[in-house]
């Protein structure tokens, strides 16, 4: 069987969520499949070094172009070429006229609800103007569905009134390089190399409104005023201008002084991030899944994460739960973690437990079985 699958974006130096999915599937597919050969689709290739070589896989770099025009008009012609019996694509969207069976992985239909794709960055609203235009349309196209909660199935399930069995839960999983780390060199080197505080609260925010950074700097903004904020905010790549614009919302420029900007962090470092943090906060409005729920858990961060969508779901026993909506209700649980080591060691000792249900050798096996059955194998 001839193979295809987009991967877009795995090669790009600043990778993020749907583009690290995709390549850990890859990854356990060459681990698990040496019969059927692979044509991973790509639009550049910066960071082609990430990916093994192996002789059944081949990496086709497709013309560089614009996304939309990249997937409607470019890939199908690639995939014409290389002759393919299946296109797997990997992040929500696909192309509208294919002459072969299709296995979408629809992540989330976020974009679908109206309360968030008009908000965001003009690339975001863009992007998310382009999936409310195409994932109508590919969804009834595709041979199956692959998404990543039984949540997120549920909402795919009712938004459009497909039966359960169109739809499959392939759960993410998580690296192995996410794990504690003794090695008290490499922590100190990570700490140098990216000005950790001694203490930090760990927050991967960005502009994308669900991911309530204003919902987090309101809680921040609650515990300084109280004289409690113990603890700095380490943020990652993110636009200084967007969190001065939050905290004039708030009336609370002072905050600025409270946060530690670390930049872009590669994935491999991650994981001493993970370790060193006091806890990590993830409350975010609307999540399909959350991969960094797992790092965490996997390097033994306690968690504070919201009870709605799909992360109760996800980390069951090992988060304290909150409103995402509710600051206060964030600045308390921060509080009672912060203030409670037996919390906080029994969350950790949960998510190491609760992380063994998650692996990407999982997500590949189920998504292989699939290629088989479309390909009638």
């Amino acid at each position: 069987m001839r193979i295809g699958i987009e991967a877009q974006r795995i090669f790009r130096k600043k990778k993020h969520g749907m583009d690290m999915v995709a390549l850990e599937l890859i990854k356990q597919l060459q681990i698990l499949d040496k019969v059927n050969e692979y044509f991973i689709f790509v639009n550049n290739v910066e960071d082609i070094d990430v990916l093994p070589k192996t002789s059944n896989f081949n990496i086709v770099q497709v013309k560089p172009s614009p996304y939309p025009v990249w997937e409607q008009y470019h890939l199908p012609k690639a995939v014409k070429e290389h002759q393919v019996d299946i296109l797997h694509c990997t992040s929500n969207t696909a192309p509208i006229s294919l002459n072969v069976p299709l296995i979408l992985t629809l992540h989330d239909i976020i974009y679908l609800e109206k309360w968030n794709f008009t908000q965001g960055t003009s690339y975001q609203i863009v992007g998310n103007l382009y999936r409310r235009w195409n994932v109508p349309i590919v969804v009834k196209n595709a041979k199956h569905i692959l998404t990543v909660s039984n949540f997120e199935r549920d909402r795919i399930t009712s938004h459009f009134k497909f039966n359960q069995n169109q739809v499959s839960t392939a759960y993410n999983g998580v690296g192995k390089h996410f794990a504690p780390i003794t090695d008290q060199a490499e922590l100190l080197r990570i700490k140098e190399l990216y000005h950790l505080p001694d203490d930090y609260i760990f927050f991967l925010g960005n502009t994308d409104p669900k991911k309530n950074v204003i919902g987090v700097l309101k809680a921040l903004s609650i515990l300084k005023r109280k004289g409690q904020l113990k603890s700095k905010l380490l943020m990652l790549d993110i636009n200084r201008n967007y969190l001065s614009n939050l905290m004039k919302q708030i009336n609370d420029e002072s905050l600025m002084d409270d946060i530690v900007f670390s930049g872009y962090v590669p994935n491999k470092d991650l994981p001493a991030i993970y370790n060193q943090a006091s806890l990590f906060l993830y409350p975010s409005l609307r999540e399909s899944f959350g991969i960094p729920l797992l790092e965490a858990m996997a390097c033994g961060a306690p968690l504070i994460t919201s009870n709605t969508s799909s992360m109760p779901e996800i980390a069951d026993d090992a988060a304290l739960f909150v409103d995402p909506f509710n600051a206060n209700e964030i600045a308390d649980a921060i509080m009672k973690l912060q203030s409670n080591d037996d919390l906080k060691k029994e969350l950790a000792a949960n998510g190491f437990k609760r992380v063994e249900n998650f692996t990407w050798e999982n997500n590949a096996k189920q998504t292989l079985e699939w290629y088989k059955n479309i390909a009638g194998q």
